[in-house]
Protein backbone atom coordinates (compact mmCIF):
# COMPACT_ATOMS: atom_id res chain seq x y z
CA UNK A 1 0.00 0.00 0.00
CA UNK A 2 1.29 3.46 -0.88
CA UNK A 3 2.92 5.20 2.06
CA UNK A 4 2.86 2.13 4.31
CA UNK A 5 6.07 1.37 6.22
CA UNK A 6 6.91 -2.29 6.87
CA UNK A 7 8.59 -3.50 10.04
CA UNK A 8 12.14 -4.53 9.29
CA UNK A 9 14.22 -7.08 11.11
CA UNK A 10 18.01 -7.37 10.95
CA UNK A 11 19.11 -7.19 7.30
CA UNK A 12 22.28 -7.35 5.27
CA UNK A 13 22.10 -5.12 2.21
CA UNK A 14 24.51 -5.70 -0.65
CA UNK A 15 25.87 -2.87 -2.78
CA UNK A 16 28.49 -3.37 -5.46
CA UNK A 17 29.16 -6.85 -4.11
CA UNK A 18 29.81 -5.67 -0.54
CA UNK A 19 27.49 -6.71 2.28
CA UNK A 20 26.43 -3.95 4.69
CA UNK A 21 25.00 -5.45 7.88
CA UNK A 22 22.51 -3.04 9.44
CA UNK A 23 20.16 -3.10 12.38
CA UNK A 24 16.99 -1.36 11.22
CA UNK A 25 15.21 -1.31 14.57
CA UNK A 26 15.52 1.06 17.52
CA UNK A 27 16.60 -0.33 20.86
CA UNK A 28 14.11 0.13 23.68
CA UNK A 29 16.20 3.07 24.97
CA UNK A 30 16.28 4.69 21.52
CA UNK A 31 12.53 4.20 21.12
CA UNK A 32 11.96 5.86 24.50
CA UNK A 33 14.18 8.77 23.42
CA UNK A 34 12.26 9.12 20.15
CA UNK A 35 8.93 9.30 21.99
CA UNK A 36 10.39 11.86 24.41
CA UNK A 37 11.53 14.07 21.50
CA UNK A 38 8.15 13.71 19.79
CA UNK A 39 6.30 14.67 22.95
CA UNK A 40 8.53 17.69 23.51
CA UNK A 41 8.00 18.92 19.95
CA UNK A 42 4.23 18.46 20.20
CA UNK A 43 4.21 20.63 23.33
CA UNK A 44 6.73 23.28 22.30
CA UNK A 45 6.30 23.91 18.57
CA UNK A 46 5.86 27.61 17.72
CA UNK A 47 2.24 28.36 16.84
CA UNK A 48 2.94 31.38 14.62
CA UNK A 49 5.63 33.49 13.02
CA UNK A 50 7.78 30.63 11.72
CA UNK A 51 5.29 28.53 9.77
CA UNK A 52 7.02 28.97 6.40
CA UNK A 53 10.72 28.63 7.10
CA UNK A 54 11.83 30.19 3.83
CA UNK A 55 9.77 33.36 3.96
CA UNK A 56 10.39 36.62 5.75
CA UNK A 57 14.10 36.24 6.28
CA UNK A 58 14.66 39.95 5.81
CA UNK A 59 12.29 40.61 8.68
CA UNK A 60 13.91 41.34 12.06
CA UNK A 61 10.94 39.92 13.93
CA UNK A 62 11.26 36.62 12.03
CA UNK A 63 15.00 36.49 12.78
CA UNK A 64 14.48 37.09 16.51
CA UNK A 65 11.83 34.34 16.64
CA UNK A 66 14.03 31.96 14.67
CA UNK A 67 16.98 32.51 17.03
CA UNK A 68 14.73 32.04 20.05
CA UNK A 69 13.43 28.75 18.62
CA UNK A 70 16.98 27.37 18.12
CA UNK A 71 17.96 28.45 21.65
CA UNK A 72 14.90 26.68 22.99
CA UNK A 73 15.85 23.50 21.14
CA UNK A 74 19.40 23.75 22.47
CA UNK A 75 18.30 24.28 26.06
CA UNK A 76 16.08 21.20 25.74
CA UNK A 77 19.14 19.20 24.62
CA UNK A 78 18.15 18.68 20.98
CA UNK A 79 20.87 20.58 19.08
CA UNK A 80 24.21 19.05 18.01
CA UNK A 81 23.87 16.05 20.31
CA UNK A 82 27.01 14.38 18.93
CA UNK A 83 29.32 17.37 19.52
CA UNK A 84 31.93 17.03 22.30
CA UNK A 85 30.75 18.14 25.73
CA UNK A 86 33.58 20.64 26.12
CA UNK A 87 32.10 22.67 23.24
CA UNK A 88 28.48 22.53 24.34
CA UNK A 89 27.42 19.18 22.89
CA UNK A 90 26.38 16.00 24.65
CA UNK A 91 28.81 13.49 23.09
CA UNK A 92 25.91 11.21 22.18
CA UNK A 93 26.00 8.62 19.43
CA UNK A 94 24.79 9.69 15.96
CA UNK A 95 21.60 7.63 16.32
CA UNK A 96 20.20 10.14 18.82
CA UNK A 97 20.88 13.05 16.46
CA UNK A 98 19.29 11.11 13.61
CA UNK A 99 16.19 10.53 15.73
CA UNK A 100 15.91 14.24 16.54
CA UNK A 101 16.31 15.15 12.86
CA UNK A 102 13.60 12.68 11.83
CA UNK A 103 11.18 13.89 14.48
CA UNK A 104 11.80 17.53 13.53
CA UNK A 105 10.82 16.71 9.96
CA UNK A 106 7.80 14.68 11.07
CA UNK A 107 6.56 17.57 13.21
CA UNK A 108 7.23 20.09 10.41
CA UNK A 109 9.33 22.00 12.91
CA UNK A 110 10.87 25.33 11.82
CA UNK A 111 14.22 25.27 10.09
CA UNK A 112 17.17 26.01 12.37
CA UNK A 113 18.29 29.53 11.48
CA UNK A 114 21.86 28.55 12.45
CA UNK A 115 21.91 25.51 10.15
CA UNK A 116 25.06 26.56 8.26
CA UNK A 117 26.94 26.84 11.54
CA UNK A 118 25.44 23.68 13.03
CA UNK A 119 25.69 21.45 9.99
CA UNK A 120 28.71 22.79 8.12
CA UNK A 121 31.12 25.02 10.03
CA UNK A 122 30.74 23.43 13.47
CA UNK A 123 31.81 19.90 12.42
CA UNK A 124 34.61 21.44 10.32
CA UNK A 125 35.99 23.43 13.26
CA UNK A 126 35.79 20.41 15.55
CA UNK A 127 38.08 18.57 13.12
CA UNK A 128 40.29 21.41 11.83
CA UNK A 129 39.99 24.46 14.08
CA UNK A 130 42.41 25.60 16.75
CA UNK A 131 41.41 25.21 20.38
CA UNK A 132 40.95 28.98 20.61
CA UNK A 133 38.61 28.93 17.59
CA UNK A 134 36.56 26.05 19.01
CA UNK A 135 36.12 27.76 22.36
CA UNK A 136 35.31 31.10 20.74
CA UNK A 137 32.83 30.06 18.03
CA UNK A 138 31.20 26.70 18.76
CA UNK A 139 29.10 27.67 21.82
CA UNK A 140 27.61 30.69 20.00
CA UNK A 141 26.74 28.51 17.00
CA UNK A 142 24.68 26.25 19.26
CA UNK A 143 22.70 29.06 20.87
CA UNK A 144 22.20 30.99 17.59
CA UNK A 145 23.95 33.97 19.15
CA UNK A 146 26.06 34.10 15.99
CA UNK A 147 24.65 33.12 12.58
CA UNK A 148 27.03 31.96 9.85
CA UNK A 149 27.01 32.05 6.05
CA UNK A 150 29.25 30.34 3.49
CA UNK A 151 31.57 32.33 1.22
CA UNK A 152 32.48 29.86 -1.52
CA UNK A 153 30.94 30.57 -4.96
CA UNK A 154 32.02 33.51 -7.10
CA UNK A 155 30.80 34.84 -10.46
CA UNK A 156 33.56 32.89 -12.24
CA UNK A 157 33.92 30.03 -9.75
CA UNK A 158 30.81 27.94 -9.17
CA UNK A 159 31.17 24.28 -10.12
CA UNK A 160 34.87 24.96 -10.68
CA UNK A 161 35.26 26.38 -7.18
CA UNK A 162 39.07 26.16 -7.20
CA UNK A 163 39.11 28.97 -9.80
CA UNK A 164 38.10 31.49 -7.12
CA UNK A 165 39.77 34.89 -7.29
CA UNK A 166 38.84 36.64 -4.01
CA UNK A 167 42.25 37.68 -2.75
CA UNK A 168 43.61 37.88 0.79
CA UNK A 169 46.99 39.57 1.22
CA UNK A 170 48.89 39.32 4.48
CA UNK A 171 49.64 42.71 6.04
CA UNK A 172 51.19 42.34 9.49
CA UNK A 173 48.83 40.33 11.67
CA UNK A 174 45.90 40.66 9.28
CA UNK A 175 44.56 39.50 5.94
CA UNK A 176 43.30 42.24 3.64
CA UNK A 177 40.47 40.75 1.58
CA UNK A 178 39.22 42.02 -1.79
CA UNK A 179 36.79 40.35 -4.16
CA UNK A 180 33.24 39.07 -4.49
CA UNK A 181 31.14 36.07 -3.49
CA UNK A 182 27.73 35.16 -4.89
CA UNK A 183 24.74 32.89 -4.05
CA UNK A 184 25.57 33.39 -0.38
CA UNK A 185 22.59 32.05 1.56
CA UNK A 186 21.60 34.08 4.61
CA UNK A 187 24.31 36.72 4.22
CA UNK A 188 21.71 39.45 4.76
CA UNK A 189 21.40 38.48 8.45
CA UNK A 190 24.63 36.55 9.10
CA UNK A 191 27.10 37.66 11.77
CA UNK A 192 30.03 35.63 10.44
CA UNK A 193 31.21 33.96 7.22
CA UNK A 194 33.48 30.96 6.65
CA UNK A 195 35.21 31.99 3.46
CA UNK A 196 37.65 30.68 0.85
CA UNK A 197 40.27 33.20 -0.29
CA UNK A 198 43.31 32.99 -2.53
CA UNK A 199 46.47 33.68 -0.55
CA UNK A 200 49.02 32.51 -3.15
CA UNK A 201 48.04 33.53 -6.70
CA UNK A 202 51.14 31.84 -8.15
CA UNK A 203 50.28 28.37 -6.82
CA UNK A 204 48.25 25.76 -8.78
CA UNK A 205 44.56 26.57 -8.42
CA UNK A 206 43.77 23.86 -5.84
CA UNK A 207 46.65 25.15 -3.74
CA UNK A 208 47.19 28.67 -2.55
CA UNK A 209 43.66 28.79 -1.12
CA UNK A 210 43.03 29.51 2.57
CA UNK A 211 39.97 29.08 4.78
CA UNK A 212 39.25 32.13 6.95
CA UNK A 213 36.52 33.27 9.32
CA UNK A 214 35.21 36.78 8.62
CA UNK A 215 33.10 39.03 10.84
CA UNK A 216 30.28 40.26 8.57
CA UNK A 217 30.12 43.56 10.47
CA UNK A 218 33.67 44.49 9.43
CA UNK A 219 33.98 47.76 7.44
CA UNK A 220 34.29 47.21 3.68
CA UNK A 221 31.68 44.43 3.37
CA UNK A 222 28.62 45.09 1.20
CA UNK A 223 25.72 42.62 0.94
CA UNK A 224 23.27 42.84 -1.97
CA UNK A 225 20.27 40.48 -1.95
CA UNK A 226 19.41 38.56 -5.15
CA UNK A 227 15.72 38.10 -5.94
CA UNK A 228 15.01 34.47 -6.81
CA UNK A 229 12.25 33.19 -9.09
CA UNK A 230 10.35 32.28 -5.90
CA UNK A 231 10.26 36.00 -5.06
CA UNK A 232 12.48 35.49 -2.00
CA UNK A 233 15.81 37.17 -1.28
CA UNK A 234 17.63 34.32 0.44
CA UNK A 235 20.73 34.43 -1.77
CA UNK A 236 23.13 37.38 -1.90
CA UNK A 237 26.13 38.93 -3.52
CA UNK A 238 28.87 39.88 -1.03
CA UNK A 239 31.61 42.38 -1.91
CA UNK A 240 34.89 42.81 -0.02
CA UNK A 241 36.73 46.13 -0.27
CA UNK A 242 39.97 46.08 1.76
CA UNK A 243 38.32 44.06 4.53
CA UNK A 244 40.75 43.43 7.38
CA UNK A 245 40.62 39.97 9.00
CA UNK A 246 42.84 38.90 11.93
CA UNK A 247 45.34 36.16 10.99
CA UNK A 248 44.15 34.17 14.00
CA UNK A 249 40.93 33.61 12.00
CA UNK A 250 42.78 31.31 9.61
CA UNK A 251 41.55 27.71 9.95
CA UNK A 252 44.32 25.09 9.65
CA UNK A 253 47.40 26.04 7.61
CA UNK A 254 47.97 28.89 5.20
CA UNK A 255 47.40 27.88 1.55
CA UNK A 256 45.89 24.51 2.55
CA UNK A 257 42.27 25.61 2.72
CA UNK A 258 41.13 23.32 -0.08
CA UNK A 259 41.33 20.33 2.25
CA UNK A 260 39.27 22.12 4.90
CA UNK A 261 36.82 23.35 2.24
CA UNK A 262 36.12 19.78 1.14
CA UNK A 263 35.39 18.75 4.71
CA UNK A 264 32.74 21.49 4.84
CA UNK A 265 31.35 20.43 1.45
CA UNK A 266 30.91 16.90 2.75
CA UNK A 267 28.71 18.17 5.58
CA UNK A 268 26.81 20.52 3.22
CA UNK A 269 25.97 17.72 0.79
CA UNK A 270 24.65 15.58 3.61
CA UNK A 271 22.36 18.46 4.64
CA UNK A 272 21.05 18.99 1.10
CA UNK A 273 20.26 15.29 0.58
CA UNK A 274 18.21 14.63 3.72
CA UNK A 275 16.33 11.31 3.57
CA UNK A 276 13.82 12.48 6.17
CA UNK A 277 12.95 15.51 4.08
CA UNK A 278 12.29 13.38 1.00
CA UNK A 279 10.02 11.06 2.97
CA UNK A 280 8.04 14.01 4.34
CA UNK A 281 7.62 15.48 0.85
CA UNK A 282 6.42 12.15 -0.52
CA UNK A 283 3.81 11.89 2.23
CA UNK A 284 2.63 15.39 1.38
CA UNK A 285 2.46 14.49 -2.33
CA UNK A 286 0.45 11.38 -1.48
CA UNK A 287 -2.02 13.42 0.57
CA UNK A 288 -2.35 15.87 -2.32
CA UNK A 289 -3.02 13.07 -4.81
CA UNK A 290 -5.73 11.64 -2.54
CA UNK A 291 -7.44 15.05 -2.44
CA UNK A 292 -7.54 15.53 -6.23
CA UNK A 293 -10.17 13.73 -8.30
CA UNK A 294 -9.80 12.79 -11.94
CA UNK A 295 -12.56 10.98 -13.83
CA UNK A 296 -14.65 10.82 -10.68
CA UNK A 297 -12.04 9.05 -8.53
CA UNK A 298 -9.01 10.07 -6.45
CA UNK A 299 -5.80 10.54 -8.41
CA UNK A 300 -4.23 7.74 -6.34
CA UNK A 301 -6.58 5.32 -8.15
CA UNK A 302 -5.51 6.49 -11.59
CA UNK A 303 -3.26 3.65 -12.83
CA UNK A 304 -0.77 5.92 -14.61
CA UNK A 305 -0.31 8.38 -11.76
CA UNK A 306 -0.38 5.57 -9.19
CA UNK A 307 2.54 3.93 -10.99
CA UNK A 308 4.40 7.21 -10.84
CA UNK A 309 3.79 7.45 -7.09
CA UNK A 310 5.08 3.91 -6.62
CA UNK A 311 8.27 4.69 -8.55
CA UNK A 312 8.84 7.79 -6.43
CA UNK A 313 8.19 5.88 -3.21
CA UNK A 314 10.75 3.26 -4.23
CA UNK A 315 13.33 6.04 -4.62
CA UNK A 316 12.36 7.49 -1.24
CA UNK A 317 12.83 4.08 0.39
CA UNK A 318 16.18 3.60 -1.37
CA UNK A 319 17.58 6.87 -0.03
CA UNK A 320 16.22 6.01 3.43
CA UNK A 321 18.12 2.70 3.41
CA UNK A 322 21.22 4.51 2.17
CA UNK A 323 20.93 6.87 5.14
CA UNK A 324 20.62 3.91 7.52
CA UNK A 325 23.72 2.34 6.01
CA UNK A 326 25.61 5.59 6.55
CA UNK A 327 24.38 5.76 10.13
CA UNK A 328 25.63 2.22 10.71
CA UNK A 329 29.02 3.16 9.26
CA UNK A 330 29.18 6.23 11.53
CA UNK A 331 28.52 4.12 14.62
CA UNK A 332 31.29 1.74 13.60
CA UNK A 333 33.74 4.56 12.91
CA UNK A 334 34.00 3.92 9.18
CA UNK A 335 35.12 6.76 6.92
CA UNK A 336 32.20 8.08 4.85
CA UNK A 337 33.77 7.99 1.37
CA UNK A 338 31.52 9.34 -1.41
CA UNK A 339 28.23 8.74 0.40
CA UNK A 340 27.64 12.47 0.94
CA UNK A 341 27.89 13.05 -2.82
CA UNK A 342 25.35 10.26 -3.36
CA UNK A 343 23.05 11.86 -0.78
CA UNK A 344 23.27 15.22 -2.50
CA UNK A 345 22.84 13.88 -6.04
CA UNK A 346 19.98 11.50 -5.33
CA UNK A 347 18.22 13.57 -2.66
CA UNK A 348 18.05 16.89 -4.49
CA UNK A 349 16.98 15.33 -7.80
CA UNK A 350 14.35 13.23 -6.02
CA UNK A 351 12.92 16.26 -4.24
CA UNK A 352 12.60 18.13 -7.53
CA UNK A 353 10.89 15.12 -9.14
CA UNK A 354 8.44 14.92 -6.22
CA UNK A 355 7.58 18.59 -6.75
CA UNK A 356 7.24 18.04 -10.51
CA UNK A 357 4.77 15.21 -9.93
CA UNK A 358 2.74 17.46 -7.62
CA UNK A 359 2.71 20.28 -10.16
CA UNK A 360 1.43 17.95 -12.87
CA UNK A 361 -1.20 16.53 -10.52
CA UNK A 362 -2.54 20.03 -9.79
CA UNK A 363 -2.77 20.98 -13.46
CA UNK A 364 -3.73 24.64 -13.95
CA UNK A 365 -3.79 25.17 -10.17
CA UNK A 366 -0.01 24.76 -10.16
CA UNK A 367 0.27 28.26 -11.63
CA UNK A 368 -1.31 29.96 -8.61
CA UNK A 369 0.90 31.91 -6.21
CA UNK A 370 0.97 31.36 -2.46
CA UNK A 371 -1.18 34.43 -1.78
CA UNK A 372 -4.04 33.13 -3.99
CA UNK A 373 -7.02 31.79 -2.01
CA UNK A 374 -7.76 29.18 -4.69
CA UNK A 375 -4.26 27.66 -4.49
CA UNK A 376 -4.05 23.98 -3.55
CA UNK A 377 -2.03 22.88 -0.51
CA UNK A 378 -1.31 26.54 0.35
CA UNK A 379 0.68 26.82 -2.92
CA UNK A 380 3.48 24.82 -1.31
CA UNK A 381 4.35 22.90 -4.48
CA UNK A 382 4.96 25.72 -6.99
CA UNK A 383 7.32 27.27 -4.44
CA UNK A 384 8.96 23.91 -3.69
CA UNK A 385 9.38 23.16 -7.40
CA UNK A 386 11.29 26.39 -7.99
CA UNK A 387 13.30 26.18 -4.77
CA UNK A 388 14.28 22.52 -5.26
CA UNK A 389 15.59 23.27 -8.75
CA UNK A 390 18.15 25.60 -7.18
CA UNK A 391 19.31 22.89 -4.77
CA UNK A 392 20.07 20.57 -7.70
CA UNK A 393 22.64 23.20 -8.67
CA UNK A 394 23.76 24.47 -5.24
CA UNK A 395 26.42 22.59 -3.27
CA UNK A 396 27.87 21.17 -6.49
CA UNK A 397 25.78 20.47 -9.59
CA UNK A 398 24.53 16.97 -10.40
CA UNK A 399 27.07 16.39 -13.17
CA UNK A 400 29.89 17.39 -10.79
CA UNK A 401 28.57 14.93 -8.17
CA UNK A 402 28.39 12.16 -10.80
CA UNK A 403 32.00 12.77 -11.80
CA UNK A 404 33.19 12.64 -8.18
CA UNK A 405 31.20 9.46 -7.48
CA UNK A 406 32.53 7.81 -10.65
CA UNK A 407 36.17 8.78 -10.10
CA UNK A 408 36.50 8.47 -6.32
CA UNK A 409 33.85 5.88 -5.54
CA UNK A 410 33.85 3.60 -8.57
CA UNK A 411 37.51 4.26 -9.52
CA UNK A 412 36.57 5.03 -13.13
CA UNK A 413 38.98 7.00 -15.35
CA UNK A 414 38.60 10.76 -15.41
CA UNK A 415 36.48 12.22 -18.19
CA UNK A 416 38.40 14.12 -20.86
Amino acid sequence: MLGAKPRYAHHAITTAGVAHDMDLQFTSEEEAFRLKVRSWLDENMPTSGLSDTREGRDDKTWLARAKAWQRRLYEAGYVALAWPKEYGGQAMDPVRQSIVNDEMVRAKAPYNVGASGLGMLGPTLISWGSEEQKQRYLPKILTAEEIWCQGYSEPGAGSDLASLKTRAEIVGDEFVVNGQKVWTSGAQYADMMFCLVRTDPEAPKHRGISYVLIDMHTPGITVRPLVQMTGDRGFNEVFFDNVRVPRKNLVAKLNEGWIVANATLFHERNMLGSASGSEQRFNRLLALAKSITRGGRPLTEDPVFRQRLVELEIRVEAIRFHALRQLTDQIRGKNPGVEAMINKLVGTELNHDLATAAMEAMGDYSMLARDDEAALDHAYWPYEWMFSLGLVIGGGTSHIQKNIIAERGLKMPKSR
